[in-house]
């Protein structure tokens, strides 16, 4: 690793300290269930090195991850209409729900991670999924209107700022971090976001615009490290980490021979790769060590050290868990850990 790449991972970059270790594991943010404790007991238990706040939206509209992050927007309110979340006037009932169940979920994450210091992951819809799923009042998706988008990126960052603060004082042990979960950031950037017709599509954003959003949104962190989060195939490696992501977290299934350049000076410039690398819905394991040989294998291709591989890699599920079974999701987070052992002890 260059002395270049080695002063970014320590954080002097601006981009915040890396709190997780080599050798490390954790999940992307849903959970099956909508029992609070029940799901940070489940992670908390599992992933003690580098638990996250989950999200549970088997509970409805508000539990949802877009519903979840307009609870944290600031000054700018949405309520739930049949084809969606729209833009509202006001703060009303779904905002309020939002609000509770988040609030929620946080009590029972103080309760488990008494005593606990470390990494600590909270999540958030970065602003331009935000905006291709935001209705603004006349129906069509935020993402058409620039100054709209402008907007939502302010609200979110000062969102993100209180959230974060928030989860200081609850856990103070807590070396937070943030995952802006972004799966419609490369339609966005393709212009593959559909109108309210369903009969064309909104034209691309141009990419100087992207990266400045996300910019202010890891800006707004003010240190805390943020990891961008996609399942999309054609994650914008580069974008991102001109943006400061300190992370990208993919499923590493949906990987071709084109992103691999980006990946590989991605990771000399000092990202952490979250390397999606087993399934998230129910079906039969591999052994650990067998679920993390395509990162191995990429290491090799990319002719990148073998002994940077566990501190450059987190080992998680290709997507959230909401759609798992409670038993497997149990069962996933137990194996991504023992994933994150083997890639640690054998890295070759």
């Amino acid at each position: 690793m260059s002395e270049n790449s080695t002063s970014e991972r320590s954080g002097t970059d601006g981009r915040g300290a890396r709190p997780w270790g080599a050798g490390t594991a954790t999940a992307v943010g849903s959970m099956p269930g909508g029992d609070a404790r029940e799901a940070v007991k489940t992670v908390t238990g599992s992933l003690e090195t580098f638990p996250h706040l989950p999200e549970l939206p088997a509970r409805g509209p508000g539990a949802d991850m877009i519903g979840r992050t307009c609870g944290l927007l600031v000054e700018v309110y949405a309520h739930v209409e049949p084809s969606g979340w729209r833009v509202s006037d006001r703060p009303g009932r779904d905002t309020r729900r939002a609000r509770a169940w988040l609030g929620e979920d946080l009590d029972a994450l103080e309760e488990f991670t008494q005593g606990y210091a470390g990494p600590l992951k909270v999540s958030a819809v970065g602003p331009w999924t935000l905006a291709a799923a935001l209705e603004l009042r006349g129906g069509e998706a935020a993402v058409s209107d620039p100054g709209a988008c402008r907007d939502l990126t302010a609200s979110l960052a000062e969102g993100v700022r209180a959230h974060l603060a928030d989860l200081r004082r609850r856990v103070p042990g807590a070396q937070p971090v943030l995952q802006l979960d972004e799966p419609s950031l490369t339609a966005v950037l393709q212009g593959r976001i559909k109108s309210a017709s369903g009969y064309r599509t909104h034209p691309a954003v141009d990419r100087a615009v992207v990266e400045g959003a996300l910019r202010t949104l890891v800006e707004a962190a003010d240190g805390v490290p943020v990891v961008v989060h996609s399942c999309a195939p054609a994650v914008p490696f580069a974008l991102l980490r001109r943006a400061g992501a300190a992370g990208i977290s993919f499923d590493f299934s949906l990987l071709t021979e084109r992103e691999e350049e980006a990946i590989g000076e991605a990771v000399e410039g000092g990202t952490t790769l979250f390397a999606g690398v087993v399934p998230g819905t129910d079906g039969r394991l591999s052994d650990p060590a067998g679920s993390v040989m395509g990162v191995r294998t990429l290491w090799r291709r990319l002719g990148l050290t073998p002994g940077t591989l566990a501190e450059s890699v987190v080992v998680t599920p290709s997507c959230g868990l909401a759609g798992a079974s409670p038993a497997y999701a149990r069962s996933v987070l137990a194996h991504v850990v023992r994933a994150a052992t083997s890639l640690a002890d054998n890295p070759e």
